[in-house]
């Protein structure tokens, strides 16, 4: 079994990015990145607040970073206490996944004085605005001790800075302070409480961009000098009463104890995990890879929003500018209908809310329906720019079409929907403008259909599909079969197949011609062209023109690199005009439609494109995972699943596109990891509306028990010998 334990021991500040994402806490409203106290921005500090944005120029629009609240340092006989500039001589740095608590413990030699620094910190799940953290001090000998404590408003920012005006302010034990974004005037305000078990002569100060309060005094060897911070995070977005709410929470968190708000944490991620604990005996590495990826996504759900979504790299930090892109809907969306289907709603929700942005997007390329942002922002402003990638050779920023020709997004949020109407039974979502979006997405593929004077089919041109390495390809067979999705569930929609309220139905109907859009959409999907294996070789061509591109081994492109950060795609990428893709294409189309194919298709599939698919995505290896498992062929799946699994715990990956960092936690593969587990060897599915379960545990696992939330009742599943046991309660 697991101790629910990741750690290292010894400092190295060549880890402080891959650390802040390693160690990150999180609680859907925030993250914080797993950093030391002492940290300022140089150190890669962040704490990364959900839906709000802000932009700078023409920089880049991102997600704006808070004031950092758990600022806190030491200085001891005049010597500060930073572990970048003055390294310690023992160090150890631990998250307990379970309890979502961030442990360091760090000792230096002050010119004789062994001074140890324990601190600890969390995000309250319970009470999202809020953060906690507890810093102790001790000493082998006498030495002079001045612990300086506060928020830190020089904050890490990727295209910023996003604060034109910082204003703090300390009375007593408490500080504030209130910033004023550039683009929107929005205000972020930080207040904290600071409550100590020792008297000091205390001071404030104010260092550029800090508001600070100083504890002085004599420390006296093996005495433990504790302080504790409980400190709230509110927007102008959140309410008008930001600052008034913020130190209220700050206030009544810090007389009730730091304590106290750690167990009430502790006792809410408890709960989760009672339902989402995965258990693999026999493999204790698989194990703690999947528990510690769901803690991720734990980290990353918005319980405090009725409609939200999550950010590609979760609340880790700016990259990515914070935007929302498919993986929600196809990587992240199982986990959540699974254990916690509420949040799930909120997902679906966020897409709903965001149609007029969508179809604003669509209009302004001329298109009819809604055209989902590629990189959504609030109110599914599409944050995605033209040039999205730079050249390393000339330093320019290069064209590319992410967000012009991606048009398989749309689909991905109808999916979603349907796919939490079909699972929870749940049509309310139709009715709050659940049924609009579907038929605003099919509306949007009806009018990029093309169609040949010779052909009754029609065909979808000029697209990317997953394979964001071969751009404005025609009839990506992906994309084509997800259209058609849309268009049956639209169809089924406006034929008065779904369980709608009259007044739902009465309203579509003075805005749509029903009846039309009903027939359209059913004769899209039945002539849409849909690329069928070839009858020789099995194969599926992922595009037009796929197979006369050159083939050749993915070793063989990678060694046509000239600088080792060059973008693969694009007009002039390296991989552009060969067979090697970025990611699963066909292979993720085969995966959720497999059922349309015999096993011998799937697995010619399979053979075929896993050769000549790079995996330059962290999306990518759980469709070669859950496809290998419908083929029956588990230990194949295995090293694919581990690789997702093992994203953030292990590191490394990519991290740079071009010259532009993407670094950060990888909640797509977090999530793709927890469907391989559960739907991959778990073998669960639902059939006829009943839990169906059908284990292809790999070779080296002896049990495997998961718990799924389904129809008001959590089914536990037990798999031991090949056999699944299922109680409900």
């Amino acid at each position: 079994m697991i101790d629910w334990k990741v750690s290292e021991s010894g400092f190295d500040s060549s880890k402080n990015t891959s650390n802040g994402n390693k160690y990150l806490l999180g609680n859907g409203y925030m993250g914080v990145r797993g950093t030391l106290d002492e940290f300022e921005k140089d150190g890669y500090v962040a704490i990364n607040l959900a839906g709000i944005y802000d932009q700078v120029g023409d920089a880049w629009r991102e997600p704006l970073n808070a004031p950092n609240a758990l600022y806190t340092y030491a200085v001891v006989d005049g010597v500060k206490l930073d572990a970048n500039a003055f390294a310690p001589k023992s160090h150890t740095f631990t998250l307990d996944y379970r309890k979502a608590l961030l442990t360091r413990e760090s000792v230096w030699d002050v010119n004789g004085v062994t001074v140890t620094v324990k601190a600890e910190r969390f995000a309250s799940m319970p009470s999202p605005h809020l953060l906690g953290s507890r810093f102790v001090l001790t000493v082998d000998r006498e030495a002079k001790v001045k612990l300086v404590a506060g928020i830190d408003s020089d904050v890490w920012d990727i295209n910023g800075p996003h604060y034109d005006k910082v204003v703090g302010s300390t009375l007593d034990n408490s500080i504030k302070v209130v910033t004023t974004t550039h683009e929107s005037a929005d205000h972020v305000c930080v207040a904290e409480e600071i409550r100590t078990n020792f008297k000091a002569e205390a001071g404030s100060f104010e260092e550029p961009l800090k508001t600070l309060k100083t504890y002085e005094f004599t420390a006296e060897p093996g005495v433990e000098y504790v302080l504790d911070k409980l400190a709230a995070v509110y927007t102008s977005k959140d309410t008008d009463e930001f600052e008034a709410e913020a130190q209220k929470l700050a206030y009544d968190k810090a007389q009730a104890g730091y304590e106290a708000a750690r167990q009430e944490n502790i006792d809410m991620w408890e709960s989760k995990w009672k339902v989402s604990e995965i258990i693999i005996e026999g493999d204790d590495k698989a194990m703690e890879a999947t528990n510690y990826s769901l803690y991720h996504l734990h980290c990353i759900a918005p319980r405090h929003a009725d409609s939200m979504s999550i950010a590609a790299r979760g609340l880790s930090g700016q990259t990515y500018k914070g935007a929302v892109f498919w993986d929600t809907e196809m990587f992240m969306l199982d986990f959540f209908l699974f254990t916690e289907p509420a949040v799930a709603k909120t997902l679906m929700k966020y897409r709903i809310d965001t149609l007029q942005g969508a179809k604003n997007k669509a209009a302004g390329y001329g298109f009819d329906g809604a055209f989902y942002a590629w990189e959504s922002q609030e109110g599914g402003f599409d944050g995605c720019s033209d040039y999205n990638v730079t050249d390393v050779f000339t330093g320019r920023p290069m064209r590319t079409f992410f967000k012009d020709k991606q048009i398989h997004i749309s689909a991905a949020v109808v999916y979603g929907i349907m796919k939490y109407v079909r699972y929870t039974g749940d049509t309310s979502i139709l009715n709050e403008g659940g049924a609009e979006t579907v038929i605003e997405c099919a509306k949007f593929y009806y009018s990029l259909l093309l169609k040949k004077v010779n052909s009754d089919k029609y065909e979808l041109h000029d697209v990317i599909g997953p394979d964001e390495y071969h751009e404005r390809v025609n009839n990506n067979g992906y994309t084509n079969r997800m259209a058609k999705y849309t268009f049956d569930a639209a169809a089924e929609i406006a034929a008065g197949k779904c369980d709608l309220d009259a007044a739902v139905v009465e309203k579509l109907g003075k805005q749509y011609d029903l009846a039309d859009l009903a027939a359209k959409f059913a004769d899209a999907a039945e002539h849409l062209y849909i690329p069928q294996p070839d009858p020789k070789t099995g194969v599926i061509e992922q595009f037009d023109g796929y197979l006369k591109l050159e083939d050749c081994s993915v070793d063989e492109v990678r060694s046509r690199l000239l600088h080792d950060k060059e973008y693969w795609g694009g007009a002039y990428g390296v991989a552009a005009h060969t067979q090697v893709i970025k990611q699963a294409d066909v292979v993720t189309w085969l995966t959720l439609f497999a059922d349309e194919f015999d096993d011998d298709t799937l697995l010619k599939n399979w053979s075929f494109y896993e050769p000549r698919t790079e995996h330059g995505s962290s999306l990518s290896a759980c469709m070669y995972a859950l496809l290998a498992c419908r083929c029956g062929l588990s230990d194949w799946a295995y090293p694919f699943f581990m690789k997702s699994a093992s994203a953030d715990i292990k590191g490394g990956g990519k991290e740079w596109a071009g010259l532009v960092y993407i670094g950060g936690t990888h909640p797509a593969a977090a999530g793709g990891a927890y469907m391989n587990v559960v739907k991959g060897f778990g073998g669960f599915s639902i059939k006829n509306g009943e839990v169906c379960v059908e284990p292809a545990l790999p070779s080296n696992w002896t049990r495997l028990a998961y718990n799924i939330n389904y129809g008001g009742k959590l089914y536990h599943i037990d798999i031991k010998d090949g056999k699944a046991d299922i109680t409900v309660s």
